[in-house]
């Protein structure tokens, strides 16, 4: 099998490709994420996601390179990462007791040949109706400053999602089964139980669950 890279630095990215039990390595690039005028969401986790790929496998002799890439829209309008706690609790506020998407793209591009295999994953998410001094007290822990959004789904002690409709990976930032999907396509079969694993880490039903 080839070898993995994931062009990624973030730990969150890490923990769950840990996940589905396949080795491999870390390699980062740094690419301009500004948005393209009229540029969809689905369009841009896409192009981002593609454009970090090839550029970390430009580097290397052969593998298979992981990339993704995470954005959080509302009313159409993305929500990037914060620039400031200021821009964190605007963002919090905004989103708070409403419904707004969160669009990932994976990009699996092989290293040798330079196919790729593109795969795309979108997820509904209901905030639930937090408090001004919650927001306070989250924007203080400095959590929301590297995340779309402003948020993380995952966080213990916030927790300011009611519920979603899709894959809560997808949410986190590497949505394990549009990764499945591409890693399946150049040959890489799971050695885990993709829908056991997710919902024992996520404590959600996975969205690869069998009915």
């Amino acid at each position: 099998m080839k070898a993995i890279v994931l062009a990624s630095a973030s730990p969150r990215r890490r923990e769950l490709l840990e996940l589905l039990g396949l080795p491999f390595v870390v390699r980062t690039v740094e690419v301009d994420e500004t948005p393209r005028p009229g540029e969809t969401p689905e369009v841009l986790v896409a192009r981002l996601s593609a454009t970090k790929a090839a550029a970390v496998a430009h580097g290397l002799k052969d593998g298979l390179v992981v990339a993704a890439d995470t954005v959080v829209a509302l009313d159409g309008e993305v929500l990037g990462k914060p620039y400031d706690a200021a821009q964190a609790a605007e963002m919090l506020r905004r989103l708070r007791d409403r419904r707004h998407a969160v669009h990932s793209g994976v990009t699996v591009v092989d290293a040798v040949s330079g196919r790729a295999a593109i795969h795309l994953s979108d997820t509904a998410v209901w905030m639930r109706d937090y408090s001004d001094a919650e927001i306070a007290a989250y924007v203080a822990g400095g959590d929301p400053l590297d995340k779309a959004g402003a948020y993380a789904i995952q966080h213990a002690d916030f927790r300011p999602v009611a519920r979603i409709r899709g894959c809560f990976t997808g949410v986190v930032g590497l949505p394990l089964g549009a990764l499945s999907d591409g890693l399946a396509h150049f040959g890489v079969a799971l050695p885990v139980d993709l829908a056991a694993v997710c919902r024992g880490w996520t404590g959600y039903p996975c969205c690869r669950e069998k009915p």
